[in-house]
Formats: structure tokens, C-alpha cells, sequence
């Protein structure tokens, strides 16, 4: 049974920094293409970020570059947003995700945790 399960998110000022954490069980992050989405009250689910098997970077969404970075720790089977000069608009309720293709623009993953609320204050 595959069960992904984030933690790390809280509530912080603008300006400040949280860490996103993903631990995988039942399926290891080489063997799939993980990455981050968020949904904000009212908004469509987006990606915010994708990273490929087998590799410590990958890509960010345009609206959080320069801020925030996905990497994975392969020893510990975890998936990591950490998330720098948050504003108001980053809060949302924040998802992992796996998928079988590492394609940006397809919303449907094969594996979803259950998400961890990032709430911003100004």
C-alpha cells in the first residue's frame, strides 16, 4: 500500500521560512516522479513543484522561483519543499505527490498525500 504523508506546515509572518517534508512508504522515490502542489479557498489545485527520479533539483513554479526548492533525500525515502520569503498568497494547503510520468502540466497523479495547511500572515 502506498501512503505518502506530509509535515512542516504551520503558520508563519511574511518573510519567514518553513520546511515541507514527504515520507513515502510503499513505493521509493526513484521509481516515480514526485513533486508539490498546493490549493488555495476558491483556487484551482497548481503545481508548484516537479522533481525527477534519481536527481537532487528540479523545477519550480514561475510564482515561487527564487523562494522555494524541492529536493529528496534518496537514504530516507523523503521528498522536501523548503519554502524561503513566504507571503500571503503562498497560503494554501500543500500536497505531495506521485506520479508514473514527470509531465508539469498533468493534474492527475497517481498517489496523493493528504496535505499540510501553510497559513502566511501579513
Amino acid at each position: 500500500q502506498v501512503q505518502l504523508v506530509e509535515s512542516g506546515g504551520g503558520s508563519v509572518q511574511a518573510g519567514g521560512s518553513l520546511r515541507l517534508s514527504c515520507a513515502a512508504s510503499g513505493l521509493t522515490y526513484t521509481s516515480r516522479c514526485m513533486g508539490w502542489f498546493r490549493q488555495a479557498p476558491g483556487k484551482e489545485r497548481e503545481r508548484v513543484a516537479i522533481i525527477w527520479p534519481n536527481i537532487r533539483t528540479g523545477r519550480c513554479a514561475d510564482s515561487v522561483k527564487g523562494r522555494f526548492t524541492i529536493s529528496q533525500d534518496n537514504a530516507k525515502n523523503t521528498l522536501y519543499l523548503q519554502m524561503n520569503d513566504l507571503k500571503p498568497e503562498d497560503t494554501a494547503m500543500y500536497y505531495c505527490a506521485a506520479d508514473h510520468s514527470c509531465v508539469w502540466n498533468k493534474s492527475d497523479q497517481e498517489y496523493w498525500g493528504q496535505g499540510t495547511q501553510v497559513t502566511v500572515s501579513s
